[in-house]
């Protein structure tokens, strides 16, 4: 694996950012994301006024093919939706790992055109993939969970605990190929839904290691169009495919766009700063390990 050579860098960026990023990145890696308050994370974001995605996207693949090296795994897997976070992370994958990289399509009850769109971009990144539908297990569960629910008087069918019980099924089909092959398993979280917690714990939040989560949603796409995301994806209204006509922005009620503007440290409405923030305070145990109860 070959260590890259810097190119020039093209970012605008004031002495006091470029100061701020290195005393951030600087700090000790012992600290985890999950205790970073909200005004480092805008900090962190706000250091950067444009994005150099070939420069990044060499590195991100550098920081992929270090994780290989200092854990000593063999290769690398995702999960493919079809939509834009999951496709460029198929690109990065490819690049970093070559033939030991793996991409596993897996709906359950799903719209037939996710599976299309992640298959074309499995195939514009030249990743192996194979396809894991999932429906008939999703279906047990749930049917069977509901039944010994009912007989306790609980009439209640959570729309949430149908859609976590699929991103939960899906990483245990991604650990599963991760075990019998060695390979680590790649998240495919942005910035915008690490920070608001919007993905499902022990879900699509359980993973090895992150390589997007400090890029805004708009950044991601901009990778995407580097990368050769094919443009169905990149166009694609943003979605977790959870129930049918769903998207993200109308589950969080709040636009990428926003999100992203209150991470780079931009005037967001006050309304919706207060969301994001409390979006933010109300999942941080997304973000962190149980509790433990320490003896006394």
């Amino acid at each position: 694996m070959q260590s890259l050579t810097k190119p020039k860098r093209s970012r605008i960026r004031s002495s006091a950012l470029e100061s701020g990023r290195r005393s951030l990145r600087n700090q000790s890696k012992k600290e985890t994301a999950a205790a970073w308050p909200a005004a480092r994370w805008k900090n962190l974001w706000g250091c950067f006024d444009n994005v150099n995605a070939q420069w990044e996207i060499d590195h991100i693949v550098e920081w992929l093919q270090e994780q290989l090296r200092t854990t000593g795994t063999n290769g690398l897997v995702a999960g493919l939706s079809g939509g834009l976070d999951s496709s460029v992370t198929a690109q990065l994958i490819k690049r970093a790992a070559g033939t030991h990289s793996l991409g596993i399509i897996m709906p359950i009850h799903s719209n037939p055109e996710d599976a299309l769109d992640a298959e074309a971009a499995a195939k514009a990144a030249g990743l192996r993939f194979y396809t894991l539908d999932l429906s008939s297990e999703h279906s047990s569960i749930m049917d069977a969970s509901f039944a010994a629910l009912h007989s306790l008087g609980v009439d209640k069918h959570p729309r949430m605990a149908d859609a976590n019980l699929r991103a939960r099924l899906r990483m245990s089909a991604l650990y599963v190929a991760a075990n019998a092959l060695g390979y680590l398993v790649v998240g495919t979280d942005n910035a915008a839904e690490f920070f608001t917690g919007y993905f499902t714990k022990f879900g699509d939040g359980a993973c090895d290691i992150l390589p997007l989560a400090e890029f805004t949603k708009s950044e991601v796409r901009e990778l995407g169009q580097a990368l050769g995301v094919p443009a169905q994806i990149l166009q694609r209204a943003p979605s977790a495919g959870l129930w049918e006509g769903q998207t993200d922005e109308g589950e969080m009620g709040l636009s990428y766009a926003v999100i992203d503007d209150y991470l780079k440290g931009r005037p967001v409405p006050s309304d919706e700063k207060e969301r994001i923030e409390r979006m933010h305070k109300n999942t941080e145990h997304k973000r962190s390990l149980p509790p433990i109860y320490h003896r006394r």
